[in-house]
């Protein structure tokens, strides 16, 4: 029995021995870094890569303001005090304006006492051209007394690998990606056969101005057609037969819906055939 207990004493000692070696004080700069993180739905921030970027789409959002926050983390110890670190605009990445497309950002940001980290409020505004093109509000971090910049190289976490992962970047700056295109949902039961270019399904190839149709008459957002769960297949059959119904009696009111290329617009069962690229002439 004794010598098994001194062999387990000395396993005992042999993993004490490692952690001690393992877990070592940092020694680095006290300094500071864009701590962003996101990736697949499934995952957390224990296996979200950190990202250089934040996209934000405002089609998917109801409203025309959003706060975004961005967190900064410092590395080295805490301290019993508030300190005071600023954020700044960075010209070579920002194609936004401010008082625009964003207000100005705060004049100082603090981390609190005792804490590793804070959230920096970006107040973004939703502006029509952002449906045509895709704007950049470029940040970065401005080093000061208190604060160094921890991490102009950072390195991939090997263990971050749920999403898309950038190797390599400059934790002192990050950007904002804003727009408001509309894209085709997750949920769009139609398409376009080929060859010929013609429209199928309950609801033919998509577009914005029909979607845009669907959400006036069925009191719908485009949120709701991000998942079977919002859209089930009843629903589905439910727009194609409401908004068929309505595209028939503007036909027949001799108000045609068309589509930007000049076609009848195809939803469900109307009476007609659709072709991509070949505009309606009506009958003389």
């Amino acid at each position: 029995m004794k010598k098994y207990l001194s062999a387990l004493a000395l396993i005992i000692t042999g993993l004490l021995q490692s952690c001690e070696k393992e877990i070592m004080n940092y020694d680095g700069v006290e300094g500071i870094y864009f701590a962003v993180q996101h990736g697949d739905s499934w995952g957390n921030e224990r296996t979200w890569p950190y990202q250089p970027y934040t996209a934000i789409e405002f089609i998917k959002i109801p409203q025309n303001e959003l706060t975004v926050n961005i967190k900064v983390m410092i590395t080295g110890p805490t301290k019993d005090y508030d300190r005071p670190f600023r954020v700044e605009i960075n010209p070579d990445s920002t194609t936004a304006s401010v008082g625009v497309d964003f207000a100005p950002l705060p004049t100082e940001v603090v981390i609190p006492a005792h804490s590793i980290s804070t959230l920096v409020p970006i107040k973004l505004t939703r502006t029509s051209d952002l449906k045509k093109k895709q704007k950049t509000i470029g940040l970065r971090l401005v080093a000061n007394e208190y604060f160094q910049l921890s991490f102009p190289h950072w390195q991939a976490l090997p263990s971050n690998t749920s999403g898309n992962v950038v190797r390599s970047f400059d934790a002192s700056l990050h950007s904002i990606r804003v727009n408001d295109f509309m894209v085709k949902p997750a949920v769009w039961p139609g398409s376009v056969q080929q060859p010929g270019n013609r429209e199928s399904g309950q609801w033919g190839d998509f577009s914005q101005k029909k979607i845009d149709l669907m959400c006036e008459l069925m009191d719908l957002t485009y949120t709701d057609f991000s998942s079977t769960e919002t859209m089930p297949s009843i629903l589905t059959g439910l727009i194609a037969s409401t908004c068929a119904q309505y595209l028939v009696e503007q036909f027949n009111m001799g108000t045609p819906i068309l589509e930007d290329d000049g076609r009848l617009m195809f939803i469900g069962n109307v009476p007609w055939t659709s072709y991509l690229g070949v505009p309606y002439v009506p009958k003389p």
